[in-house]
């Protein structure tokens, strides 16, 4: 099968599953018969359209994607220097399971709530999804650090190889793999802590904002539009992710 076939037949499953998940949607939305508990598919399409026409749309969405955006940053550059710290110190990588482990635990509401006592509301998305992303950013690259080959740590070290060429040679290398993994888990679950900040702290312009207005209004269909918005936002990551997944990939044949 060549690639442009695979390509293709992966298209064409995406559409019939988007297909079968309309239909189940709409079949769904007839047996409740009622739109403020699950309205139909045509409906949050009217509404997203009159969402995205209103006026602070643009500066709503603007403002999440740049939470967002600053929230996986951070979480990254935490992540990869606490990460490749960890996957090269063994003493520093105990020191650092436990700070991973309490934070991992700590349900995601609660981190939200305290930030709200510590941050003005723009922050507080920001805060919690670094808080909740940069765990997972520095598991996956400590993770790849440890994945070296050890006989090529081993010579490295018995011909004196200085410790910074050992980790731009070697040790980097071998987690690249892992770093694009974590790259992509930290930039989905900041999309999604960052909007569930944002209903909770209410910003002045936030998706989250929205949502939590159209639910206090009690329009359904337009908080399944704002919850589009935000997996279109998270999508659209995703894609970029594959585009240059696929440019570096081409770049080293």
């Amino acid at each position: 099968m060549t690639p442009g076939t695979r390509t293709s037949r992966a298209k064409a499953d995406a559409f019939l599953a988007v297909a079968v998940l309309a239909a189940v949607w709409k079949l769904g939305s007839i047996a409740v018969g009622a739109e403020i508990i699950l309205p139909a598919p045509e409906r949050v399409l009217s509404a997203l359209a009159r969402v995205a026409s209103a006026d602070g749309f643009v500066a709503a969405l603007s403002a999440t994607a740049l939470r967002g955006l600053a929230s996986f940053g951070v979480s990254m550059a935490l992540g990869v220097s606490l990460g490749f710290a960890a996957g090269v110190s063994d003493r520093f990588r105990a020191m650092l399971a436990p700070v991973l482990t309490v934070t991992r635990a700590t349900p995601v509401l609660a981190i939200i709530l305290l930030a709200m006592i510590w941050f003005p509301s723009g922050i507080v998305p920001v805060f919690s999804a670094v808080v909740m992303a940069f765990p997972v950013a520095a598991a996956d690259v400590a993770a790849g650090v440890r994945s070296a080959d050890p006989r090529l740590l081993d010579m490295a070290r018995s011909f004196g190889v200085p410790a910074r060429d050992v980790a731009a040679r070697i040790r980097l290398p071998s987690a690249a793999p892992h770093l694009a993994s974590a790259a992509r888990n930290a930039i989905g679950l900041s999309w999604k802590v960052v909007v569930a900040g944002e209903v909770l702290s209410q910003p002045a312009y936030a998706v989250g904002t929205g949502m939590q207005n159209a639910r206090v209004m009690l329009e359904t269909a337009e908080v399944f539009a704002w919850a589009a918005v935000g997996i279109l936002l998270c999508a659209a990551s995703d894609a970029l992710f594959d585009l240059l997944s696929r440019r570096l990939s081409w770049a080293t044949k």
